[in-house]
């Protein structure tokens, strides 16, 4: 599904470093929508499901595996060896995204990856795959990418008043003070 290009939209600008986010709320609906319409791929399709509900790192989401979900527990652990941060990050996950999960498990939940790549199942989908597809649906680079779903989230929760460091320890940003980590357990 094509879309016609928003005038004067309200995205963030490419700058080196600076992922291309959609950061209006009367612009991520319709991005949502033409994600949901999606015409490409079942896999490709419920990987563009997934970014916005979780917006972890598009490497995270690409190289997950079916071994790191518990989705009776709503839960995505991904391992420490994954993370930038190197430390093992747990991602709470809405119905939406467990739903999601469910409808590709029987394609793809018999193989390594969730997101397997096209030239053979032992490999994770290709690191372009959703940037190709985010094109295809007519966004340009300079409006949004694979993980602009990530600055989108952190901005719009910031602007909804969410606390800074829970969406920070969303993002697998936030490191943890060494002094209150040795008495406070808690992830969140």
């Amino acid at each position: 599904m094509i879309r016609p290009l928003p005038c004067a939209a309200r995205w963030r600008p490419r700058k080196p470093g600076i992922a291309p986010a959609f950061t209006d709320p009367k612009l991520i609906g319709p991005l949502l929508r033409a994600v949901h319409g999606y015409s490409g791929t079942f896999v490709t399709g419920c990987a563009l499901k997934l970014a916005p509900l979780v917006f972890v790192r598009p490497g995270e989401l690409r190289h997950a595996e079916w071994s790191e979900f518990d989705l009776e527990a709503s839960e995505w652990r991904i391992p420490a060896e994954k993370m930038k941060m190197q430390a093992v990050h747990i991602v709470p996950l809405s119905v939406q995204a467990v739903d999601v999960l469910r409808e590709l498990r029987p394609l793809t939940g018999s193989g390594r990856y969730v997101f397997p790549g096209v030239q053979g199942r032992g490999r994770p989908m290709s690191n372009n795959t959703v940037l190709a597809a985010l094109r295809r649906m007519g966004y340009r680079g300079e409006e949004m990418s694979g993980h602009g779903f990530r600055s989108m989230a952190s901005t719009c929760l910031h602007e909804m008043g969410w606390p800074h460091d829970a969406i920070e320890r969303q993002l697998a940003h936030a490191e943890r003070n060494k002094v209150s980590a040795a008495y406070n357990y808690t992830e969140y």
